[in-house]
């Protein structure tokens, strides 16, 4: 069952959860994720890397406004133009208005989640303008016309014989399992978008106020001939991705390159630095920088800059329990999915009512904590946004009246001692001798569906204290 990524939260995760092939894949591929990480990680003194990063980043956001003014005048200096955009409406016209100016009929695209944030390609292909994804798993959510599942790897539910199947349909390929042949098709239409486009957008990884420079990291190469081949080059950067100065964005390149891949470095490092200079043979005759807030401003006010240091390695993705079990798709239409996500969707959203479930999509564990490379306290920040929403009256009656009810045996310990009776009695009159109980009556049933229930213990602590 495909997830409607347009139905209502419960919607989506039951169908995730009836999705027994997505659910193999994504648990297959996130295991695979985690251990190279693992790897990477553990060939150095992570540690020390992570407090380097969180360093770097933590920086950057206390001095951003400082950062921003410095990045538009030496991205200035050095032949680029930059815009403003204060949120998606205004960055796809800025781009739509560009792209009208030159004429320009077709564009390639490198990997970026902020344009899958602004819906880009919508708006581009609103106005007319014939726009393709260039990374192959973004080519292959094109063709399929769904959203991301994860970020870094956007086709990640996806199995070989799905893909097969759909290289078949839209690009005509022989029938074949083979990924060499499978990537060879893609290939051979993805080359010459290249050599036609009039028009390279891509994201921005980071972007150095120092130099005025834009990086991007790949692994395909299709980010540096988006970036050179087209006549125009249009990026498109949140404002929390501008860092101080080159060492800091190669210190972040390594952390994000061994967090979202595995690698000691990616394959490419693309650094752009404007326009194509005099007597240059390669490299866009314009360069476009669009700096996108999009809410971003709204996080640093509400209290949640940790948020905004992300680097958008994917790494709390593949160690999450719960986005190991319902995928990318579960999260809704966002590209901002698994921990990460569940905070920053529903901060960056006009109206959180609408994405209020997302920070209740974790079970706490803290691995997310302990794999992000930034050390954002991602926990911490899902718990205080789900106090906000609870304090805001944005939870169900019957989970607010369940939450009183689980309470009220806390306040006092007489009731607590009553609700333990209760508890034995209830579990006796159960039954279950490996300890756990399998079905409970209705509404509890809703739990035993899909979990099993401890069944509570034949004496209490106080009672074990006493007989001791």
């Amino acid at each position: 069952m495909k997830v409607d990524v347009e139905a209502p939260y419960r919607t989506r995760i039951r169908q995730a959860l009836e999705d027994t092939d997505v659910r193999s894949a994504v648990n297959r591929a996130m295991g695979q994720l985690a251990e190279r990480r693992e790897r990477a990680v553990g060939a150095i003194d992570n540690e020390r890397m992570r407090v380097d990063a969180r360093a770097a980043r933590e920086g950057a956001i206390r001095q951003l406004p400082n950062l921003l003014e410095e990045v538009e005048r030496t991205l200035t200096e050095n032949g680029s133009v930059v815009h403003w955009a204060r949120d998606a409406g205004e960055a796809n016209r800025i781009v739509v208005e560009i792209a009208r100016a030159r004429g320009v009929q077709s564009a390639v695209k490198s990997k970026s989640m902020v344009t899958e944030e602004i819906h880009l390609n919508k708006a581009l292909e609103a106005a007319g303008i014939d726009v393709v994804e260039t990374d192959l798993g973004e080519y292959i959510i094109q063709l399929a016309d769904e959203p991301p599942s994860h970020l870094v790897a956007p086709v990640i539910h996806k199995r070989a014989e799905d893909i097969s199947e759909l290289f078949q349909e839209r690009l005509g390929m022989e029938p074949s399992l083979d990924a060499a042949v499978m990537c060879d098709t893609a290939r051979q239409v993805l080359r010459q978008r290249f050599l036609t486009a009039d028009m390279g957008i891509s994201g921005c990884n980071f972007a150095i106020a120092e130099t005025g420079t834009v990086c991007l990291i790949t692994n395909e190469g299709n980010g540096r001939m988006v970036t050179s081949l087209p006549p125009v080059h249009v990026v498109i950067a949140g404002i929390e991705k501008v860092v101080a100065t080159p060492e800091d964005a190669l210190l972040l390149w390594q952390a994000a390159s061994r967090n979202a891949t595995g690698q000691d470095v990616s394959v490419y490092f693309s650094m752009s630095s404007g326009p194509r200079r005099a007597g240059h043979p390669d490299g866009p005759e314009e360069m476009h920088v669009i700096l996108l807030d999009n809410g971003r401003t709204r996080v640093l006010e509400s209290g949640y800059a940790d948020a905004l240091l992300c680097i958008r390695c994917g790494a709390c993705l593949d160690v999450c329990p719960v986005y190991r079990e319902i995928g990318g798709h579960a999260y809704g239409a966002t590209p901002y999915s698994g921990p990460i996500g569940s905070i920053l969707t529903p901060l960056m959203a006009d109206d959180m009512g609408a994405t209020k479930d997302l920070p209740f999509a974790s079970s706490l564990c803290g691995s997310c904590r302990d794999a992000c490379p930034v050390r954002i306290d991602l926990p911490r920040l899902l718990l205080e946004l789900r106090s906000e929403i609870v304090a805001e009256g944005q939870t169900s009656m019957a989970e607010s009246a369940t939450v009183k009810g689980l309470t009220l045996p806390m306040l006092g310990p007489r009731r607590y001692r009553w609700a333990t009776r209760v508890a034995q009695r209830f579990g006796r009159l159960l039954g279950a001798a490996s300890g756990y109980l399998s079905w409970l009556p209705p509404p509890l049933s809703a739990w035993t569906r899909s979990r099993v229930f401890p069944r509570p213990a034949a004496k209490t602590f106080r009672e074990l204290w006493r007989d001791k």
